[in-house]
């Protein structure tokens, strides 16, 4: 069977996909490319927000437009939570979040017997972190190795603890094996992932917290990078910091959630910190590390967000520095908490928010990026667009280079010499003489 992968959303989706491409091709089916010719077409969903919800539904309609006698298989955190909307979209197979290898299964029985299959459990039932194959099957410079899934924290605006049920973490053991594996597999770089990776371990009680981990990776796979997935604010400790910052292969980059920088909104969020815990962490990661690169995430345009709410987010944003941000309208999502709430935002308010909340990003982005300039930096090399090789610093810093020689999968010195939108410039380092 040939079988066509598209993917949406988060890094835990990504993960899964790749692993479902190697339990496939180890039972001998073939890849495809989504946009050729296939036996199965299998999408992986998000529906984090209306708007994925809408992205999933337009790639089925594609693949079954293309293909109206292939096989649509549908998994993922949509189907998962809106089981109702597969009858529509003439999906052959639909599952969830749960049992990949099952799925993997279903999936053959499905194109053997040319019969509809739903197979559909209760997350909220789940207990036990399912295990998968770590890495891709193409020669990738970073692999992503999910430790966690699940979560609790029901915040006001998500619904993906419906989606992914509790918290359930791959004990850490499993974890120091896999990255081990990774590292002997080539991979230069491992990505600790999870739904809520700070609740790695919850489940255990008085067992291994989230640095345990942290420190057991880092000493598997000595020769690779090692980089955190987001952090809740609540993660960052002194004890977290003093240890983190001893590992000399942790990448001195943390992506902090934050979604606002007003106390008001965070409690309409129902999220379980305020902005002096944010700044507490901000204060203990610079303290311990050089120059960190902190990313966060921002949500504007909630329910009840007045001009006032929003002003004290920009100046929290701009009081913190961060190095880059990721920011969203909010996006009414039903089912939630949020949706039901009063004072809607309307959609040019939310536009305007965001665009002056990314103006603010791109200078903050600007003055980070420019205060490396005439240093060197060892870069992870992962491809070449138009001539110039690109890849990354441990600080996710993106970084352009030009040269002759194939870079992929190398870590290269690299003197930076000019700041672009949202990247350096750099000039390849002989290794002799750096």
């Amino acid at each position: 069977m040939r079988i066509a992968f598209y993917t949406l959303g988060c890094k835990v989706n990504q993960y899964e996909t790749q692993a479902l491409e190697q339990l496939l091709s180890a039972r001998g089916h073939q890849l495809a490319p989504f946009e050729g010719e296939a036996d199965a077409y299998l999408i992986n969903t998000c529906t984090v927000t209306a708007v994925s919800d809408k992205k999933s539904r337009q790639v089925i309609r594609r693949a079954r437009k293309r293909a109206p006698d292939a096989i649509i298989a549908v998994c993922g955190c949509y189907p998962q939570t809106h089981p109702e909307d597969m009858e529509n979209l003439s999906v052959d197979l639909v599952s969830g979040t749960g049992d990949r290898q099952g799925f993997v299964e279903l999936l053959e029985r499905s194109f053997a017997r040319r019969q509809p299959v739903t197979a559909l459990d209760d997350a909220m039932k789940r207990r036990i972190f399912e295990e998968l194959p770590a890495g891709g099957l193409e020669g990738r410079t970073r692999a992503m190795l999910k430790v966690e899934d699940g979560c609790v924290n029901f915040c006001s605006y998500c619904i993906i603890p419906y989606a992914r049920g509790p918290v359930r973490s791959l004990p850490l053991d499993r974890a120091r094996e896999q990255a081990a594996q990774l590292m002997a597999g080539g991979y230069r770089e491992l990505v600790l992932t999870g739904i809520e990776l700070c609740s790695w371990g919850q489940e255990w009680k008085d067992g291994p917290a989230l640095i345990d981990l942290v420190e057991g990776v880092c000493a598997a796979a000595p020769e690779c990078r090692v980089r955190l997935g987001s952090l809740e604010p609540r993660t960052v400790t002194e004890d977290f910091c003093a240890r983190a910052a001893k590992l000399e292969n942790l990448c001195p980059h943390f992506h902090l959630s934050m979604q606002s920088g007003c106390d008001a909104t965070l409690a309409r969020m129902n999220r379980k910190y305020g902005t002096a815990r944010f700044i507490e962490s901000l204060a203990l990661l610079r303290a311990h590390f050089d120059r960190p690169a902190i990313t966060t995430d921002m949500i504007v345009g909630f329910p009840g967000e007045t001009e006032e709410e929003f002003s004290a987010t920009l100046d929290f944003i701009q009081r913190s520095g961060f190095a880059a941000m990721h920011i969203f309208p909010y996006s009414r999502r039903p089912g939630t908490p949020a949706a039901a709430m009063p004072s809607q935002i309307p959609n040019e308010i939310k536009e305007e928010r965001a665009r002056r909340g990314a103006e603010a990003a791109a200078r903050m982005e600007t003055a980070y990026l420019r205060q490396f300039i005439g240093e060197s930096q060892p870069v992870l090399f992962e491809d070449q667009r138009n001539g110039l090789w690109r890849g990354y610093t441990t600080r996710y810093v993106e970084v352009t280079a030009s040269s002759g020689e194939n870079l992929h999968n190398q870590i290269r010195p690299v003197r930076l010499v000019e700041a672009g939108a949202g990247y350096l410039a750099g000039e390849l380092l002989n290794l002799e003489n750096p």
